[in-house]
């Protein structure tokens, strides 16, 4: 019985913990996206430099990668972002 009782009150304190933990963290988020800190990470690469690449010097993802100094996957997106700006 005593157990039971410790166990219940610890899922109980646990669970307010949780509670606590989550409305600070929600806090924390809202204040970082009042400042404008919340737009994630920066382009490594240039998508017009990348366009341009790909179309006067007819390159292919892998040389411009190898050029620009960055990975194919940051090639492909940056020709997606050039098609679609954001």
């Amino acid at each position: 019985m005593r157990e039971t009782i410790f166990c219940l009150n610890r899922v109980v304190f646990l669970e307010f913990e949780t509670n606590l933990r989550r409305g600070r963290q929600l806090e924390g988020i809202s204040a970082a996206r009042a400042r404008g800190a919340c737009r994630g990470r920066k382009p490594s690469v240039d998508p017009v430099e990348v366009q341009r690449l790909r179309v006067e010097e007819k390159l292919g993802a892998t040389e411009i990668a190898r050029r620009l100094g960055v990975g194919c996957a940051s090639v492909y997106c940056a020709l997606v972002r050039y098609e679609r700006p954001a």
